[in-house]
C-alpha cells in the first residue's frame, strides 16, 4: 500500500485543561507535563513519526503559548550550540532535529474536542487526517491502522482498546492474597483510545465548536454506519491523573517503555 504520509495530518488535541493532575497543570498545559524528561505530546509526536507522519496539527487552547514556544526554541533548546556574541551568529552542531512540519492552530480556551478537530479540518480542508489526544500513549501500529481503515471504505476510524486498570490485581484464595502485580489491561469491553482516522466528510458531523467529538459526531456516524473500530489489544495508557503520570514514568525509567519505537 503507498501512502503519502506527507499529506496527511496529525493533529494532536491539545487544549485541555488537565484539571485532574493538580498543580502541575497550573504551570503548563497538560500535553507539557514531562515523561522521562520530554513533553508527553513530543512523545506522542515521536510515535507518529516512527511511521512517516510527521506534519502534525496542534489545536491549542489553555496555555497553548506553552506549546508553541517550546517548538519555536526547540532546536536550540535540544542541541549542542556556538554563539559568536560579537556577530550574534549562532551554530548548531547536531544534525538529527526531528523533520516535524508543525502547524499551531489556537482554537479557544473552552472549545470543544470536537470543535478543535473543526477547526483543524477546516485549516486543511478536503484531506483525510489522523487525529488523537494529547495524553495519552500507545503501541497501536499506525500503519496497520490506516491499512484497516482503507480497505473498510467507511469515513471514521477510531481505535478501540480495552481499558487500562487503574489498581493493581489481586488474586486471593479464601482471603489470602496469591499474587499482586500491576495490570496494564483488564476487562472485556472496550473503550475510545484515540488514534482516528477521518476523512474529510467527517466535518459535516461536527455542527459546532462547542460539541464534543464523543458524543453526537461518532454517535451519529456509528447510526449511520460509517464507524469503524481497529481493535488494538497491545500497551494504551491514558495521563489523566497523577497515578498515571508515575505509572508512564516508571515504564520509561525502566528503558524499555511500550511506546518507544523509534
Amino acid at each position: 500500500m503507498t501512502v503519502d504520509r506527507d499529506n496527511i495530518k496529525v493533529i494532536i488535541l491539545a487544549g485541555g485543561f488537565g484539571s485532574r493532575l493538580g498543580d502541575e497543570t497550573q504551570k503548563k498545559p497538560k500535553p507539557m507535563i514531562n515523561i522521562g524528561g520530554m513533553p508527553i505530546i513530543w512523545h506522542i509526536m515521536k510515535f507518529y513519526s516512527s511511521f512517516g507522519f510527521n506534519n502534525f496539527i496542534h489545536t491549542l487552547g489553555y496555555k497553548g503559548g506553552y506549546i508553541k514556544n517550546y517548538f519555536m526554541n526547540y532546536k536550540r533548546n535540544i542541541t549542542d550550540t556556538t554563539i559568536d556574541l560579537a556577530t550574534n551568529q549562532i551554530t548548531y552542531h547536531n544534525n538529527n532535529i526531528e523533520n516535524w512540519k508543525i502547524h499551531f492552530l489556537d482554537t479557544g480556551l473552552d472549545t470543544e474536542t470536537g470543535g478543535r478537530i473543526k477547526k483543524a479540518m477546516e485549516f486543511a480542508p478536503g484531506k483525510r487526517i489522523m487525529a488523537t489526544y494529547g495524553d495519552g500513549l500507545s503501541n497501536v501500529n499506525i500503519s496497520e491502522l490506516l491499512r484497516f481503515h482503507k480497505s473498510h471504505g467507511k469515513l471514521a476510524t477510531l481505535t478501540a482498546v480495552r481499558p487500562p486498570s487503574r489498581f493493581g490485581e489481586i488474586n486471593l484464595d479464601n482471603n489470602q492474597v496469591l499474587n499482586f502485580k500491576e495490570k496494564n489491561q483488564i476487562g472485556t469491553g472496550w473503550i475510545n483510545g484515540g488514534f482516528f482516522i477521518l476523512e474529510p466528510e467527517v466535518i459535516e458531523y461536527i455542527p459546532s465548536y462547542s460539541t464534543p467529538f464523543e458524543r453526537y459526531p461518532l454517535e451519529t456516524l456509528s447510526e449511520k454506519g460509517e464507524l469503524m473500530a481497529y481493535k488494538h489489544k497491545g500497551f494504551w495508557q491514558p495521563m489523566d491523573v497523577k497515578r498515571e503520570k508515575d505509572f508512564l514514568e516508571k515504564l520509561w525509567s525502566e528503558d524499555n517503555p511500550p511506546w518507544k519505537i523509534w
